[in-house]
């Protein structure tokens, strides 16, 4: 798009001595470039915009208004009559035609080349593009500096909205909006829809941007990042956007892709840095540990800590990790190892349980984190096993010891020591019976009243159970047995 200067800007020249003798309220039209013809139709070699400077030799009264109607037809921006040669004044007919068009009608006195005109037009055209140009670097130095502030891309955003006089807003990935700036940016909700356009990977048939129009506004999307969308950044004004505009636009959009880069670079080596913390705490390497969580700028807290074990979207719970000022949390294999203080973690676990299932440990000290890692470890495989989200080893009700179990061999053991039970006709209550006869510890009332059934059914069933099984009840060995293989796969 070619920066012109106005006609109005041109006829105000002084030593070119122009004059305007019709369409003065059309002077602000640009004048794009300067064409000189004496044909009675120039407009084939017009593109518009032009200046068209003729001396009228091919013009009278009887065709001076055809003449121009094809001008006004084509949009040039002025006619300037060059008089003194083929005419020593510019026709009535001519001037009453571009009155009544609209059309500038400017005389051009004889000792004023054309040429002149031509050269002045070119130099006025070269100074708006380097002044343009000028505009565009500075406010790109602008946003750069923007960017280099510690708010990143939310200060290019204000810097952005601020060059342009409208509204700029930035978008995660998923179209919430992570900052606006300028006033209407709430607007942008209704360009959502939009988005799905610009998704697709770069290359594939995907736009670089979107345009929008209306009346009232006109609007610019972008996606942001480098080899996958991460993220969204749309522009909006009142007026169609000038080529400085879209220099500004396309400049903040390379600064909020470098931001959002970097961030995740330097984000995925401050998490590299982490899992290598998390293995010299494992280690007993405490002090260590510490060193480097200081050149981090964190600490680990001196105190009782919790060692959560959490299985899940690990992006997810290290962003709500990040939420906590004082809780520690770093991957280690297929899972997030969180080290919490004793009285945050039940509030951690409650804000990661949306996004995996977890496994908490008893308190230890910051020189014991190897057991408390283990003990989630084993609260997260029963986890796993059950309907609970969150489960803690403290309440494993008795399973410590089971816990340290293989699941597939505890199963096997239990399925082959109570098959006589399974196997025993329609009498599936045996199971049942001797459950609620171990967990009463042999008590013969508690348990047949547990059961809801007289105490002598319950003899019968006992002694029914140690014939099947060919088990003593009352050996405390057998007992044990019959209460793990109940316990882990009855």
């Amino acid at each position: 798009m070619v920066v012109a200067p106005t006609l109005r800007t041109v006829v105000r020249r002084l030593p070119l001595k122009l004059a305007v003798l019709a369409g003065h309220d059309a002077l602000d039209n640009p004048v794009r470039w300067v064409a000189v013809s004496e044909l009675e139709d120039p407009t084939p070699f017009l593109e518009g915009g032009e200046l068209v400077l003729t001396t009228g030799m091919r013009l009278d009264e009887a065709n001076a208004a055809p003449y121009v109607g094809r001008l006004v037809a084509r949009n040039v921006s002025g006619l300037g009559f060059g008089v003194g040669l083929g005419h020593e004044e510019i026709p009535p007919g001519v001037v009453e035609a571009a009155a009544l068009a609209g059309l500038p009608l400017i005389e051009v006195p004889r000792d004023t080349p054309f040429v002149a005109i031509s050269k002045l037009v070119s130099d006025l055209i070269a100074a708006e593009q380097y002044e343009e140009i000028s505009r565009a670097f500075a406010a790109q130095g602008r946003l750069t500096r923007a960017a280099l502030r510690p708010e990143g891309a939310a200060a290019v955003i204000d810097r952005l909205a601020q060059e342009l006089g409208g509204w700029a807003v930035l978008l995660d990935e998923a179209g919430a909006v992570r900052h606006a700036a300028g006033r209407d940016a709430s607007h942008v909700t209704r360009l959502l829809p939009e988005l799905e356009k610009l998704r697709k990977p770069a290359g594939r048939g995907a736009p670089a941007s979107l345009a929008l129009s209306t009346p009232a506004e006109h609007v610019v999307v972008q996606p942001l990042g480098a080899r996958r969308v991460r993220g969204f950044f749309a522009v909006g004004v009142e007026r169609p956007f000038t080529p400085v505009a879209h220099t500004v636009v396309n400049a903040a959009g390379s600064l909020l892709t470098l931001a959002i880069e970097h961030g995740r670079e330097h984000l995925a080596a401050e998490r590299r840095i982490r899992a290598a913390v998390l293995r010299l705490l494992l280690a007993g390497r405490t002090e260590a540990g510490r060193d480097v969580l200081d050149l981090l700028g964190e600490g680990l807290p001196a105190d009782r800590l919790v060692v959560l074990a959490v299985h899940g979207d690990q992006e997810a719970v290290l962003d709500t990790v990040a939420e906590f000022n004082d809780v520690f949390a770093a991957t280690e294999a297929d899972r997030v190892v969180v080290l919490a203080p004793r009285e945050r973690a039940d509030a951690v676990a409650a804000a990661l349980a949306e996004h995996g299932r977890i496994g908490l440990g008893s308190p230890v000290g910051p020189d014991d984190l190897r057991t408390g890692l283990d003990q989630a470890e084993r609260a997260l495989a029963a986890a796993g096993r059950g309907t609970e989200r969150v489960t803690r080893f403290a309440d494993l009700a008795g399973q410590g010891l089971l816990s340290l179990l293989d699941p597939g061999a505890a199963e096997a053991f239990s399925s082959a020591l109570l098959a006589p039970l399974r196997e025993y006709g329609s009498r599936a209550d045996l199971l049942e019976s001797l459950r609620a006869y171990l967990a009463c510890n042999g008590h013969w009332d508690v348990a047949a009243q547990r059961l809801g059934v007289h105490r002598h059914t319950l003899r019968y069933r006992m002694r029914r159970v140690a014939e099947l099984l060919g088990r003593d009840l009352d050996d405390p060995g057998a007992r044990a047995e019959l209460w793990v293989a109940l316990t882990t796969g009855g």
